[in-house]
């Protein structure tokens, strides 16, 4: 059994067992969140509108981080304007528990 859940304005295919990166969540390690299911797929396929009743992922919160850091660069030639800045985005680890619907 698979799902299609929405977190972070991203879609996700998961399964029970799966460690995945999403968006950061407001949520301490350890603790459980849910998921809203856009499409519960198996023997039948359940697709939601936008999203389907009685069904929800269940997830454990790993650990919080900050993804590689990557570097934005501006330049214009023949006026001495260079900017240089980084960025790391910040994510949560989960760990896909169960699937209930």
């Amino acid at each position: 059994m698979f799902a299609i859940v929405k977190t972070g304005g991203k879609q996700y295919r998961v399964e029970p067992g799966l460690k995945l990166k999403v968006e950061k969540l407001a949520a301490e390690p350890g603790s459980h969140v849910e998921l809203p299911v856009l499409l519960l797929g198996g023997e039948g396929v359940r697709v939601g509108t936008p999203f389907v009743e009685g069904a929800k992922v269940v997830a454990e919160v790993l650990a919080h981080g900050r993804g590689k850091k990557i570097t934005i660069s501006k330049f214009k030639a023949k006026v001495q304007y260079r900017r240089k800045k980084g960025h790391r985005q910040p994510y949560t680890e989960i760990l896909i528990k169960e699937i209930q619907g």
